[in-house]
């Protein structure tokens, strides 16, 4: 009894300790105090703790990484700061909770120098060394990110054992028995169908799933063919892995968040809807769907508490701006707008493309004004829109 008491005060000790490691993440943001307007570094290293503790988001940290370049600048300094807080490892205890939460907001970071990173997991977390080896080397050289969340590359990259956590709240658990995660490995699936060879897949898959999953997970360790786990080609191309009739859709690859999966593989999905589904106003570019979006851009002064005569970015149609913070820096909301048209917009190719050639026009401006907001509407073929609201 004495034995089990004395281990079970040193993991509540162990736990404890890492639970102040935030402080040496703000102490950094702190340390920035000549980048900015006075007090605005001990402002956002005041914020740290908050979306570094175990209840907090797991996007939380990732936007308060944006406002850190966006208020403070892109030195190098700056970035440095900002990559630190991406790849900090939020608070977990292991005794309330089995796994931790990551973030599965593709649009986040918006910051292109923050993207590519992958946090820090608590030791404790089977398949952390991993997870933390992934991390380290993501700091210098970051992974393939486009269109893809930080949950996503962490999966892509071998760490399954977490909880994907979206802006608004929601959860989902990986997949059991699949620990590869559709890391564009369908050659390397050798005898996949019977789990030979793959033990440590469904041993991942078992500590990583929520308890609802806990008896897919066993499930898959027998060999079932058909639970949508244990499948050829690990969920890729695959008719038996539940995936909701994509062979139905000509979406083979709806397995790899690849940019267009939010139209099933057809682009075109919404020809001759020029207008949103609010039948908001139409964009004059020819060719361009915007789907159920509005691209626009804002600049009013006072948001977010902030004075009244400082002005920032943000975008007009709340579904695009859902989850998004006002910006000082209009780039982080052009890269927001732009990856909301592939997530949730249904946007077709022709609006993407003239997006990306947007949001390039107007990072080699460099201005930060109301002309960037009206250049931007402009350029999307929404010239005149009103930028004050």
């Amino acid at each position: 009894m004495y034995s089990k008491l004395a281990l079970a005060a040193l993991l509540l000790a162990t736990a404890e300790a890492r639970f102040g490691q935030e402080q040496s993440v703000a102490n950094i943001i702190s340390s920035l105090s000549n980048f900015g307007n006075p007090g605005v570094a001990p402002t956002l290293a005041g914020s740290t703790p908050g979306v570094l503790l175990a209840g907090a988001n797991a996007c939380d940290k990732l936007t308060l990484a944006d406002r850190i370049v966006s208020e403070l600048g892109n030195d190098k300094a700056v970035i440095d700061a900002a990559k630190k807080l991406v790849a900090a490892e939020k608070n977990f205890n292991p005794f309330a909770v089995s796994i931790p939460s990551i973030c599965s907001d593709p649009a986040l970071p918006a910051t292109q120098e923050l993207r590519g990173i992958v946090p820090l997991v608590d030791p404790a977390v089977t398949g952390a060394d991993v997870e933390n080896a992934n991390s380290a080397k993501s700091l210098t050289s970051p992974f393939a990110n486009d269109g893809l969340s930080v949950a996503d590359i962490v999966k892509a990259n071998g760490f399954t054992n977490f909880t994907a956590q979206s802006s608004s709240g929601s959860t989902t658990a990986p997949a059991a028995g699949n620990n590869n995660n559709n890391n564009n490995n369908n050659n390397n699936n050798n005898g996949n169908n019977s789990n030979n060879g793959n033990t440590g897949a469904v041993t991942s898959a078992v500590t990583s799933a929520a308890p609802a999953a806990t008896s897919e997970a066993a499930d898959a360790g027998n060999g079932n063919d058909n639970n949508g786990n244990n499948n050829d080609n690990n969920g890729n191309n695959n008719d038996d892995n539940n995936n909701n009739g994509n062979d139905n859709n000509g979406n083979d690859n709806n397995g790899n968040n690849n940019d267009d999966n939010s139209n099933n593989g057809n682009d075109n999905a919404n020809t001759g809807n020029n207008n949103s589904s609010n039948g908001v106003q139409k964009s004059t570019l020819a060719g361009a769907d915007f789907g159920l979006c509005v691209p626009t851009m804002s600049f009013v002064g006072g948001r977010g508490n902030r004075k009244a005569t400082e002005f920032t970015f943000l975008p007009k149609d709340p579904l695009v701006a859902k989850g998004q913070q006002e910006a000082l820096n209009p780039n982080i909301i052009t890269n927001r707008i732009c990856d909301q048209l592939t997530n949730v917009c249904q946007a077709n190719q022709a609006a993407k493309t003239a997006c990306l050639d947007a949001k390039a026009q107007i990072k080699a401006l460099g201005t930060k004004d109301a002309s960037t907001a009206q250049k931007w509407n402009e350029l999307l073929g929404f010239a005149g829109t009103d930028i004050s609201q």
